[in-house]
């Protein structure tokens, strides 16, 4: 989905706002990745089988002893458990990346990036309770940075409307200076 399919919508004679469009976006990033979640390791496991099958086939080649057999299967065991410990790992930081981003949307950050970047997100990810440490992260780096969060009601600096003065852009509070521009008898001319 695109953010100009859901500009395009209206309620009533109302278009839809950057804060709802925002969450449309963000809960629709989230179901897609979602629905990637099955087939993320599809890769990973397609090779750990081919080499198993190598495997397979120089045993039944060499014709190997018994012993040979258990240290291959026990190597395989420990592959796989290291596997699986990867790829838990992948979820939780998965899992870390969409709860930071998600609150970072949730607290009207201007730019995720730039915010994550000053945020401590090796603690954060270590954290027993991360949803509130976000939040008192995020917190705390709203009162030090301010300029990276938007606040309801005041408009971002230079955004049309922000500032005074007609349609030429110049404000001259009133007064008529008489200038219209230089005359021919001003030139020597």
């Amino acid at each position: 989905m695109e953010r100009k399919f859901l500009q395009n919508f209206k309620v009533g004679d109302q278009p839809l706002t950057k804060e709802i469009i925002d969450a449309i976006m963000a809960e629709n990033g989230r179901d897609i990745e979602a629905a990637k979640q099955p087939f993320a390791d599809y890769e990973t496991i397609k090779n750990q089988l081919d080499e198993a099958q190598k495997t397979i086939k120089g045993f039944q080649d060499q014709g190997s002893d018994i012993e040979t057999v258990r240290k291959a299967a026990k190597d395989w065991e420990d592959k796989y458990n290291q596997a699986i410990e990867d790829h838990k790992a992948e979820l939780a930081d998965m899992a870390f990346d969409r709860a930071l981003d998600s609150a970072i949307t949730g607290a009207k950050g201007r730019n995720a990036k730039a915010i994550k970047a000053l945020l401590d997100t090796d603690t954060l990810k270590g954290s027993k309770n991360q949803e509130a440490d976000i939040k008192a992260a995020l917190e705390g780096l709203k009162k030090d940075s301010g300029y990276l969060f938007e606040e309801a009601g005041t408009p971002p600096p230079y955004s049309a409307g922000a500032g005074t003065g007609g349609a030429g852009g110049r404000d001259t509070g009133g007064f008529n200076f008489g200038f219209t521009g230089i005359r021919a008898h001003d030139t020597g001319k």
